[in-house]
């Protein structure tokens, strides 16, 4: 239910770039995850070996320019 999340997947959907959503709050496991790799706000998105923590606009219109090109190639 957080601000930057939404903002993320509709940043994500308006360009139909496909993710999976974990919901931090109950699966633990992938709390846990995200805690090891030094995160402690959401949204963490991962993508490959590109990681980072919070709503970053400039990042994702990285990750959506990145997707697109591996798609075309």
């Amino acid at each position: 239910n957080c601000v930057q999340c939404r903002q993320t997947k509709v940043m994500l959907d308006n360009e139909s770039i496909p993710y999976n959503t974990v919901d931090l709050s109950t699966d633990e496991e992938a709390m846990a995850k995200v805690k090891a790799m030094g995160y402690t706000s959401a949204p963490v998105i991962i993508h490959n070996n590109v990681h980072w923590s919070g709503f970053r606009v400039e990042k994702i219109k990285d990750l959506i320019k990145k997707v697109k090109s591996d798609t075309h190639a």
